[in-house]
């Protein structure tokens, strides 16, 4: 192969698309929640750890794609996803890019502060051991949703709020809903791959509990974010006027009528076209929010 197509191959690996959207986002708000009400300013750390968390999920990704490859082979879908199946790039090329995105992820990391890097740290080991077959935490109930939840999507938002200050406090209600919305796109993902899983011999969540029960504890997780998310929006986390961006935004999502899921494939119940229109609705709040604290900054409003 080229060296073009193995760059090309490498691109492939990261599957950025699926999950940039949601990362920038959740750092970003660990950030704000911090910076708003303890008058700190926002600096280049959060462009820092940004990109460092970026760079984390993309190992994930990477390691997932690297170990899964002899699994993906046996579905022609999974395979045409997977440069390694479709053999693009070779797995010591992958392993050797994931070699090289680690060490800078975590250089970016120890850029925001000690505490930034212990939980990168800890970002980053899970994502390995979540595909890595000797240990494989995707594997086994339990551990395979802790592990997911917690990697993409609790500890990137801790690693924007840890950039500006140490103590959350009621800021758990937020970390809290966010996980637990992983928590249902883990599940959710688990019901869609359930045929292959069990074919591959996992047993993770979903298989232990079989597909009903599965199903069942998705959307209940779903409330229970929704409850938390709404303590903290009653104990004051967010400025009361993101309620009006939230109203504006709803509407403009609608306009989007996906029928895919987040991770591009067919939806496989209705909460998986709603993925998307939700993640609109969150990233155009959360980016008037940014956008209102760097004006303020720059004392263009006030």
């Amino acid at each position: 192969m080229s060296l073009r197509a193995q760059l090309h191959g490498l691109i492939r690996l990261t599957r950025w698309k699926e999950y940039v959207p949601f990362v920038v986002p959740l750092t970003v708000l660990g950030a704000l929640m911090a910076a708003r009400p303890n008058g700190i300013l926002l600096d280049w750390r959060l462009v820092v750890v940004t990109l460092a968390n970026i760079l984390v999920v993309a190992y994930a990704f990477m390691i997932n794609d690297i170990e899964d490859a002899p699994d993906d082979a046996r579905d022609p879908a999974r395979a045409a996803r997977n440069p390694i199946s479709t053999g693009e790039i070779g797995a010591h090329v992958g392993y050797a890019a994931c070699r090289v995105v680690a060490l800078i992820t975590l250089a970016l990391y120890a850029l925001g502060g000690v505490w930034v890097l212990v939980i990168g740290l800890a970002t980053l080991l899970l994502s390995h051991l979540y595909s890595w077959r000797p240990v494989r935490l995707k594997a086994w109930p339990v551990t395979d949703i802790v592990s997911h939840s917690l990697m993409l999507s609790g500890l990137l938002l801790l690693a924007g709020y840890f950039i500006y200050h140490t103590q959350p406090g009621i800021v758990w209600f937020v970390a809290a809903s966010v996980t637990l919305v992983s928590v249902y796109g883990q599940l959710y993902n688990q019901l869609r791959d359930y045929d292959m899983d069990k074919a591959a011999g996992l047993y993770n969540t979903a298989i232990i509990l079989g597909e009903t029960n599965t199903r069942i504890l998705m959307y209940a997780t779903v409330g229970l974010a929704a409850v938390c998310l709404l303590a903290a929006i009653g104990l004051g986390v967010f400025p009361l006027w993101l309620g009006i961006v939230v109203l504006i935004s709803i509407p403009i999502s609608m306009l989007i009528s996906p029928k895919t899921d987040m991770r591009g494939s067919e939806a496989a119940d209705a909460s998986g076209g709603l993925q998307i229109q939700s993640l609109v609705v969150a990233n155009m709040t959360i980016a008037v929010w940014l956008g209102s604290v760097i004006l303020t900054q720059l004392k263009i409003i006030s």
